[in-house]
C-alpha cells in the first residue's frame, strides 16, 4: 500500500468516526424525549407506530432541549406562523 492509499484510508476513517459520534449524540438526545405534548400535555405513547410517525420533535442541540408536539398543536403553530409571515409580506 502506497502513501496516497494510506492517506485516503485515514481520511475515510476520520470522516466515519465523526459520523459515528454525531449519531451517538443524536441517540442520547432521544433519551430526553418527553412523554406528552409540550403545548397541550396530550399523552404520547412511544410504542404506538402511528403516533411516532405523526408527532413532531424539535431539538435544540445548543440548549440540549427536546420538545414534542402533537399533530393538532403542530398544525396550529404552523398556521400561526404562516399568518404572521403572510401579514408581514403584505405590508411590504
Amino acid at each position: 500500500m502506497n502513501r496516497k492509499q494510506r492517506r485516503a484510508m485515514a481520511k475515510v476513517a476520520k470522516k466515519q468516526a465523526g459520523l459515528e459520534s454525531e449519531i451517538a449524540e443524536k441517540l442520547m438526545m432521544f433519551d430526553h424525549l418527553p412523554d406528552e405534548c409540550s403545548a397541550c400535555t396530550k399523552e404520547f405513547d412511544k410504542t404506538n407506530r402511528e403516533m411516532v410517525f405523526s408527532w413532531n420533535v424539535v431539538v435544540r442541540k445548543d440548549e440540549k432541549l427536546v420538545r414534542l408536539y402533537c399533530p393538532d398543536c403542530w398544525g396550529a403553530a404552523q398556521q400561526a406562523v404562516a399568518q404572521v409571515l403572510g401579514d408581514n409580506n403584505e405590508d411590504v
